[in-house]
C-alpha cells in the first residue's frame, strides 16, 4: 500500500554520514517534531537527479525555510557513502541532509519502490517529494514516470505548501 497525506510514516532505519562514519538514524527521531521537505531520487548521480531534482531543492532552499521548512532532505536507496560523494558533488553538503536508505526498508514500507532491474539498478525508490510535519505526512507528490520530474521539483512543492 502507497502511503497517502495524512498517514504517519513508518519506522524504519536510515543513515547519514557524520564525522565518524556512517550514522543510524530512526525516522520517528528524524522526523519528529519538525517540517521536512523530503524528496527521494531513484539513483545518486542519475541524470535527472543530479542535473535537475537536486537543483531544484538548493534553489529553493530559502523560499522552503520562508514556508515553515525546517529541513530539506534527499533519500536514495544508495548506500552512505555515494549519498555522501553525491552531496558534495552538488554543494548540497550541510545544506541538504542525504539519507541512506541503503536496503530499501523505508522505501519498501511506504510502497513506493521502482524495480530498476531492467536497466542494472536493482530495486531502488521512485521519484517523489512529500511534506512531513512531526512524522505525519501533509503532502505528496509522486512522478508518474520516475525518469522525469514533473511534480516533484521543489517549485510544485512551494505551490502546495
Amino acid at each position: 500500500m502507497t502511503i497517502s497525506s495524512g498517514d504517519k510514516l513508518p519506522g524504519a532505519t536510515l543513515f547519514i554520514m557524520s564525522d565518524e562514519g556512517p550514522k543510524a538514524i530512526s525516522t520517528d527521531d528524524y522526523f519528529s517534531r519538525r517540517k521536512v521537505a523530503l524528496f527521494a531520487i531513484p539513483g545518486a548521480f542519475t541524470p535527472t537527479c543530479a542535473a535537475q531534482h537536486i537543483p531544484s531543492y538548493l534553489a529553493n532552499l530559502e523560499a522552503l525555510k520562508d514556508k515553515g521548512v525546517d529541513a530539506v532532505a534527499c533519500i536514495a536507496v544508495n548506500d552512505p557513502f555515494v549519498m555522501q560523494a553525491q552531496a558534495e558533488a552538488a554543494g548540497a553538503a550541510g545544506k541538504v541532509d542525504f539519507l541512506s536508505d541503503g536496503n530499501g526498508e523505508f522505501t519498501k514500507a511506504i510502497g513506493l519502490e521502482l524495480d530498476g532491474s531492467g536497466i542494472g539498478l536493482g530495486t531502488r525508490s521512485t521519484r517523489y517529494a512529500m511534506l512531513v510535519d512531526d512524522g505525519v505526512v501533509r503532502a505528496i507528490f509522486v512522478e508518474p514516470d520516475p525518469g522525469q520530474m514533473t511534480v516533484s521539483s521543489a517549485e510544485n512543492l512551494l505551490r502546495n505548501l
